[in-house]
């Protein structure tokens, strides 16, 4: 809990000098350069530790199977949850609230007051267009960056860290460990600066409402769902899927609790899967927001929307997603202590 409060802390931080900063928004743009260069490095370092962590690479060709599988039926069916929950509360592809029906254009050409506002509508949607291609080149982009990062951060890891320091691994691990948690700090300090540079996140929230907590509860059930529907691949009971599912990504503390309870090898596949679930998400989200729809995003990493995932989720879409990324995060942290326990029994 007290890293939920150190990253909704940095956040805040971001937020109020951004908000403080917004006359000068148009000469803050290099922020967004910074932060695409600080996730490539946070994402080599993340590759690193997890290539130089033995227990990862050894388990791969065995129990790595069924956790890669469980992780990939998971993250389809909590992609699919909120892409129903998205369609039935009337959110568009980009998170927007639909404002109802399109104006009939009879309707508008036989108003002359609506008339006279037809060219800068038309100019909005040209410059609207433009921004989108943009956006899709930047998402192309940042999924090559992040892939390449990911790869040589892994085989770097494996083939050089272990060497270096061989017999030593704990060390490397804490300095890895401690390095990851600022540079998350360093990040979130950015998106929050986004968010009150923006200066729209207040009225969307407002706007939304209740909607917000949709986010959460949709990941909730398409993940439960998942594990359920991956339980005849991967030989286990009922009870160990929806355990390991129910850890949403949190790979430090779900293995320890169903390991507590008895259950090795559902222990191990938990955290390869929750290692897993955040690995993919960091490298499908720009993928999923392109295709998909911008809200799908914050389902694919579970809690780790709140923090590890949250700038390349707000990199990706728009920086009022990244409240929905934040507090669906907050949410399914909270719940993990609670979950396992329960389900696990």
């Amino acid at each position: 809990m007290a890293d939920l409060a150190l990253y909704l802390g940095v956040t805040i931080i971001g937020y109020f000098f951004g908000s403080k900063l917004r006359s000068k928004r148009d000469s803050l743009l290099w922020t967004g350069k910074v932060q695409t260069v600080a996730i490539t490095l946070l994402v080599l370092c993340m590759g690193a530790r997890m290539g130089a962590n033995k227990e990862i690479t050894e388990n791969l060709s065995t129990i790595g199977i069924s956790a890669f599988l469980i992780t990939v039926v998971i993250m389809l069916f909590s992609t699919a949850a909120i892409y129903i929950v998205r369609k039935l509360l009337g959110i568009d592809r980009y998170g927007r609230v639909s404002q109802g029906e399109k104006t009939d254009n009879r309707q508008v050409f036989n108003n002359p007051a609506q008339m006279k506002n037809t060219d800068t509508a038309d100019l909005k949607e040209q410059v609207h267009a433009i921004e989108k291609e943009e956006e899709k080149q930047n998402v192309n982009m940042m999924t090559i960056v992040i892939l390449i990062s990911v790869i040589i951060g892994m085989l770097t890891g494996y083939f050089v860290i272990r060497d270096i320091f061989a017999g030593r691994m704990e060390e490397f691990d804490s300095a890895a460990g401690i390095g990851i948690k600022v540079g998350l700090c360093l990040l979130l300090v950015f998106v929050g600066l986004d968010l009150g540079l923006d200066g729209t996140v207040v009225s969307n929230f407002k706007r939304v409402g209740f909607r917000i907590l949709a986010v959460p509860a949709a990941t909730i059930i398409g993940t439960l769902i998942g594990a359920a529907a991956a339980m005849p691949f991967i030989g286990m009971s009922l009870r160990e899927c929806l355990a390991v599912g129910s850890g949403f990504g949190w790979y430090t503390l779900a293995p320890g609790i169903i390991m507590e309870a008895g259950y090795l090898t559902a222990s191990a596949v938990s955290f390869l899967h929750n290692v897993m679930r955040e690995l993919l998400a960091i490298v499908f989200i720009p993928l999923v927001a392109k295709k998909i729809g911008y809200l799908e995003t914050t389902a694919m990493p579970g809690a780790a929307a709140m923090d590890v995932c949250l700038p390349i989720v707000e990199k990706a879409t728009r920086s009022e997603i990244a409240v929905y990324s934040f507090v669906s995060g907050v949410i399914l942290s909270i719940l993990v202590p609670v979950l396992v326990p329960i389900i696990i029994g």
